[in-house]
């Protein structure tokens, strides 16, 4: 069943063009990476899809139903949330008041306390630095606590944008096992990210942007041995033995 539809999206920035008629699709239970340059538009495609960007023309539809034109907290409550780029937390508020936070267009007070308990299972270093500042957090950390933030908005479909940016090796690893584990709790994932090689581990099939249009698309495992992807995006990394 498709989840998440995109039909030939467009979107300016003044005269500039930065999304020339893209079409995506995420269907339930997949993980969908989008891969890109640098200014390629991956960004600007997952701020259109969560209400934060307008387009100029093209559909989104979630679940069937066009949010094109959808104010971005209503979004949320559809059941997408975005985890933009650079682990944005709220430094000045503990780690806690954070996760509440995710919750806000929430009235389950039952449920979200039991999505508390997830989290605290998910991601326990968190637990273990709840009444502690978010802007305290190693880098990891904070990553860790954007994602269990947005997990508490209950989401279908979760934007995930560079989530790996900044990170160490180990984190990373562990960032993947989370990623993979959230989707196996049945979370749909679109993922932006520059890391290839951990895009192409995670996600079943992908997207290839440049300069704001899908020039390549397929299964993961096709695209790991295109020549034009390993040579632009791996460095002839493929993806045998996942």
């Amino acid at each position: 069943m498709l989840l998440l539809e995109v039909k030939e999206l467009r979107v300016h920035y003044g005269r500039a063009e930065a999304l020339k008629g893209c079409s995506i699709d995420v269907s339930e239970g997949e993980i969908v990476t989008l891969i890109g340059a640098n200014g390629a538009g991956k960004t600007t495609t997952l701020k259109t899809i969560s209400g934060l960007t307008l387009s100029t023309s093209g559909e989104t539809r979630f679940e069937g139903k066009r949010i094109d034109r959808t104010p971005a907290h209503r979004i949320v409550k559809l059941g997408i949330a975005h985890i933009p780029e650079g682990r944005i937390v709220f430094a000045p508020m503990t780690v806690l008041e954070n996760l509440k936070l995710g919750a806000y267009r929430r009235s389950d007070r039952d449920q979200i306390a039991k999505d508390l308990e997830a989290m605290y299972e998910h991601f326990p270093v968190l637990k273990a630095r709840l009444g502690q500042l978010a802007g305290s957090l190693s880098g990891g950390e904070q990553q860790m606590l954007a994602i269990a933030r947005a997990l508490m908005a209950s989401p279908r479909l979760l934007l995930m944008d560079e989530p790996s940016m900044g990170l160490s090796p180990l984190i990373i690893e562990e960032l993947g096992n989370i990623i993979m584990n959230i989707n196996q709790g049945g979370v749909s994932i679109l993922l932006v990210e520059q890391n290839a090689r951990l895009a192409l581990k995670l996600a079943s099939r992908a997207y290839i942007l440049e300069v704001g249009s899908i020039v390549l698309e397929g299964n993961t495992e096709e695209l790991a041995d295109n020549e034009g992807v390993k040579k632009a995006y791996l460095g002839g990394y493929t993806k045998k033995g996942k």
